[in-house]
């Protein structure tokens, strides 16, 4: 193995809306980088996809202009953190027969009913560490086999991120971590393999699934052809790393019950790790990063995606003005909490944990004609705060762990609102890592443990997690917080039923557009 002082391990994170690729030193330190765009479809309401070809497109430009910063022969391994719960569907050539199907997708809201009845919900909650939700990927299954069977039927492998992109640079089988497979949702959390019954519900088997192995196995090695297309160099061994969230925790060393980690990026993301495996329904259970333990993990669906929407559809010039979140935040800094009475509940993707409710939606509460466009900015990111807080109380309270500090990743851990609202809101110190792309960091800390820098990949997260930076909370603005934090608490309730009868208006609604206009054409 490589263990020269200046090797560097390359960790990429293909996420949902990019792919990064950092090259990092034996220290944790980023040396190079690169990144490149990753499309998303939204065909028709609910259905967003992507075509695996991006996901290898992006990957290629990410790593050519990583290494473009570096010499090419001082890479010692690789590994990759990906989006997870997002499923492309091959045939015998690994070719793509349909769109890959996000993680944000929302088309197999009626399998996670139908399944659940089928199979039984504690069953699946206790098998998988997930209670039935629009997320894993087994309802997309089940929504593909019901819907469209041909596809369904000629999918030779449904296969995640990780293990499309290791195929395309490693060639061979499809594999993959078992940080990837518990993402699909049929994954043994105490066996560590898939669930017989829950691929007997789905219709499926094992050869149509990516072989799963533990973080840190060697997966292959990069191909003469994909290192044409990377630039890496060929031979380059490839180590199973996995789901973003996962890694977000272990680029953090959250290797510890009072640790928190929360990605603020395109979801809200936060977990803390746990010895032993436990299921509830206020948080998700996944493998831990470093092949030791569980993570609890809260998820918010719309976080930084929500903020994004907000700013191209009702702020001038969107996201093209370079300025606008700089003036957003100066604006939205000299309004008070509680934004002046406005509040909203960031559900615009239904709602996870805790109240697992596909049909929950966005509301926003007490506008006015006094709201201007920094109060809807700062009363989503309240809401998105909120709403995080909430969920780590509710964590605390049923696993028995108590969280002492947060530590901060992803794009939203560079707005200092923000950052600062999270520590005033939850009472807790919130730690601003060195680098904000915890997740390439967690692969590349299991890419230095399979060079053989480490002996453990916990070992490689204590001696890779650069320094931090303490955001410390305002006991003052923490009280005005409490009291928003109670209102808030009860908005869910107060508008439950009436966001699930909307979705059903909405979805007769859409069924009878098809039906009109099917018998137009």
């Amino acid at each position: 193995m490589r263990t020269a002082a200046n090797h560097v391990v390359i960790g990429i994170d293909s996420s949902t809306q990019s792919t990064k690729a950092l090259a990092w030193d034996r220290s944790g330190r980023a040396v190079a980088t690169g990144s490149a765009a990753i499309v998303m479809s939204n065909p028709r309401p609910d259905h967003f996809e992507q075509s695996p070809e991006d996901w290898w497109h992006s990957c290629c430009s990410a790593l050519q202009g990583c290494l473009q910063q570096i010499e090419v022969g001082r890479v010692a391994a690789l590994a990759i953190a990906h989006q997870r719960e997002t499923v492309a569907f091959l045939d015998h050539q690994g070719t793509s027969i349909h769109p890959a199907i996000s993680w944000v997708d929302e088309r197999s809201r009626g399998n996670v009913v139908s399944l659940g009845e089928e199979v039984g919900v504690e069953t699946i909650h206790r098998i998988t560490g997930r209670y039935p939700d629009l997320t894993p990927t087994i309802y997309k299954f089940d929504w593909m086999r019901r819907n469209e069977p041909d596809v369904f039927n000629r999918t030779a492998c449904f296969v995640d991120v990780q293990g499309y992109l290791v195929q395309r640079l490693a060639g061979g089988a499809f594999r993959t971590g078992w940080l990837s497979a518990d993402s699909f949702g049929m994954f043994d959390m105490v066996e560590r393999q898939w669930s017989p019954l829950l691929l007997e519900a789905t219709g499926l088997s094992t050869d149509r699934l990516p072989m799963a192995v533990p973080p840190g196995e060697l997966l292959g090695t990069v191909t003469a052809q994909a290192a044409r297309e990377t630039g890496l160099p060929e031979g380059l061994p490839i180590f199973a790393a996995g789901g973003d969230g996962a890694y977000a925790g272990l680029g953090t060393d959250c290797t510890r019950t009072d640790r928190a980690y929360v990605n603020l990026g395109t979801a809200v993301v936060s977990g803390a790790w746990s010895p032993e495996y436990r299921y509830g329904r206020g948080w998700r259970t996944l493998l831990a990063a470093q092949g030791e333990g569980y993570i609890f993990e809260n998820v918010l669906r719309s976080g930084a995606l929500l903020v994004n929407w907000f700013v191209d559809h009702f702020v001038p010039q969107g996201r093209t003005d370079p300025q606008v979140f700089a003036r957003l935040e100066a604006a939205a800094q000299d309004i008070p909490v509680g934004s002046h009475g406005l509040m909203i509940q960031p559900y615009w993707s239904g709602v996870m944990d805790p109240y697992w409710d596909v049909n929950a939606r966005g509301v926003t509460f007490g506008q006015s004609p006094s709201h201007k466009p920094a109060h809807f900015y700062r009363a989503i990111l309240e809401g998105i705060t909120l709403d995080q807080v909430m969920r780590t109380r509710g964590t605390e309270a049923a696993s028995g762990y108590e969280i002492d500090h947060y530590v901060a990743i992803g794009g939203g851990a560079g707005s200092p609102l923000w950052r600062q609202m999270l520590a005033d809101a939850s009472g807790k110190p919130v730690l601003i890592s060195d680098t904000v792309e915890a997740s390439a960091l967690g692969a590349g800390m299991t890419a230095a443990f399979g060079a053989g820098w480490f002996s453990s990949i916990a070992q490689a997260a204590h001696g890779m997690t650069g320094h931090t930076r303490t955001v410390e909370p305002n006991p003052q603005m923490s009280k005005s917080y409490e009291a928003l934090l109670g209102i808030y608490q009860d908005a869910y309730g107060a508008c439950s039923e009436i966001n699930r009868r909307l979705v059903g208006f909405a979805r007769d609604q859409t069924k009878a557009e098809n039906i009109h206009t099917h018998k137009v054409l």
